[in-house]
């Protein structure tokens, strides 16, 4: 909309082509959809597609002829007007985008003959031509291996149930006990788990569409209203509405709940959707409150401690997939703001973890512990703020402090580093070093090799350490 109403203003040539196939991840909402909706119900296709036909007739011919005919047919299709024209465009449609006999003429005559800002208003069918893909239009979005003939994706058998799942589950029951509870989400509300809970709670459920910044303003609106908002989005969305997050929660410190889906490396979703820049851009934000869950059960604590936050903004980060398959708490409790977790105690080298990097961490200590390495593990829940004493701790009584997390430089080990250099602890020895996603954009592939090749492997837990302390490195067991 911003570069429609900029084009119209410049009345430079531009065409664009509005493909529109009502559907976007989940069925669309909003005035807008309903807006287009009416604009092609009300215009019927035959009359158009015989003016079209009209023009192939006539092509290379008399063409302006052709043209005239076609814009004069226009004129009684869309009486009035319309929003576009409004904003300054030229507006042809709406056409079938599967017939081409209709397409084609519409496209050449478009691009020899505009002068200013065109839109061309096309409809088209999701999956149009493949019988699975029709009869399933949200279920052709982010594939991995498929059947081509019955359209059946090739998924293994879940061990645990899905962190998108327990998320879901968990907000349900927080939104039992408390009416003020309610959810937004951005045209995901199957991928968030918040299908779940407009089901149960349909007038305390909010899919603003695919509108991440007016998502994020509106969340702010309703705690401000007094209400306790999750705002359910993917880490790779939430980056649309950044500067929403900064001016319309955090300087006002309203207590909006930030449930950050796809943390992480994210397998068949590829780098577009890699959520690996949340931890740096909302723990640098004054009043924010970021956790990560390392497993399921640190999920339902963090939603619960997050119903109970009312102080300012609070964000729980957690991944695609499933979870290690650990028992759940049947009442989570709130955890303490700011307080890690030590979850093995030895000595020498401390691996400090945020995240569910912590199950490759406990792998790696096993090997470890085979070479005579007991490793202290801990866990962090916590970015911002910082378990200040326990960290001060590790470092106090280990050679070696290893930090490890699910996201970009600039992230938790950079806050963690400034801790130990603001409180002179470098300057007695400690060996620290900071294991974080590499400053590259990682190509499609399965989860497990996207974080190989991100060196954040069990594997490469393993080694850091030997090399830290100077010691030849094994093989992890697989």
């Amino acid at each position: 909309f911003e570069a429609m109403n900029n084009a119209g203003h410049l009345k430079k040539r531009m065409i664009v082509i509005l493909n529109d196939n009502e559907m976007s991840i989940a069925p669309p909402v909003g005035a807008l959809s309903s807006y287009l909706s009416q604009l092609y119900t009300g215009a019927p296709f035959q009359e158009f597609k015989a003016a079209a036909k009209g023009a192939v007739s006539l092509l290379p011919g008399p063409f302006q002829e052709g043209a005239k005919r076609a814009r004069e047919m226009l004129k009684h299709m869309t009486v009035g007007g319309t929003m576009f024209e409004q904003l300054g465009f030229s507006y042809l449609g709406p056409i079938d985008g599967h017939d081409l006999e209709q397409l084609l003429p519409v496209l050449r005559m478009v691009r020899d003959r505009a002068t200013g800002p065109m839109l061309i208003h096309v409809i088209t069918q999701k999956g149009k031509g493949y019988g699975p893909a029709e009869a399933a239009r949200d279920k052709g979005h982010g594939v991995g291996k498929f059947d081509v003939v019955t359209g059946t994706q090739a998924k293994s058998i879940p061990n645990a149930p899905s962190y998108t799942s327990v998320f879901a589950k968990s907000l349900l029951e927080q939104a039992q006990q408390d009416p003020k509870i309610c959810a937004v989400t951005a045209a995901m509300p199957d991928g968030t788990g918040l299908n779940l809970f407009a089901e149960r709670y349909p007038s305390r459920c909010f899919d603003v569409g695919i509108a991440e910044q007016h998502g994020v303003t509106f969340a702010a609106a309703l705690a401000a209203g007094g209400m306790k908002p999750f705002c359910a989005m993917y880490s790779t969305f939430l980056q649309r509405g950044y500067d929403q997050v900064v001016h319309d929660v955090a300087i006002q410190r309203l207590p909006v709940r930030f449930a950050i889906d796809r943390a992480g490396l994210v397998g068949a979703d590829g780098a577009t959707h890699a959520g690996s820049f949340d931890i740096a851009f909302l723990a640098n934000l004054p009043g924010f409150v970021v956790m990560a869950a390392a497993d399921e059960a640190e999920l339902c604590h963090m939603v619960a401690t997050a119903a109970a936050y009312d102080d300012g903004p609070i964000a729980f980060r957690f991944p695609r997939g499933e979870g290690v398959g650990c028992d759940l708490p049947q009442n989570p409790a709130p955890l303490d703001i700011g307080k890690g977790r030590i979850v093995q105690k030895g000595s020498q080298v401390a691996i400090l973890s945020f995240g569910t990097r912590l199950g490759e961490v406990r792998i790696a200590a096993e090997t470890l512990a085979a070479q005579g390495i007991v490793p202290t593990i801990a866990d962090a829940r916590f970015a911002k703020p910082l378990d200040r004493e326990m960290i001060l701790k590790l470092a106090a009584d280990h050679e070696v402090l290893i930090t490890i997390e699910e996201g970009a430089i600039g992230g938790f080990g950079s806050h963690v580093a400034q801790l130990l250099a603001e409180e002179a602890v470098f300057d007695h020895g400690l060996k620290y070093r900071s294991m974080v996603l590499p400053d590259s954009f990682i190509d499609h592939a399965s989860p497990a090799d996207m974080y190989r090749e991100a060196k954040l492997s069990a594997q490469d837990i393993h080694d850091k350490v030997l090399q830290t302390l100077g010691i030849a490195s094994l093989k992890v067991r697989a």
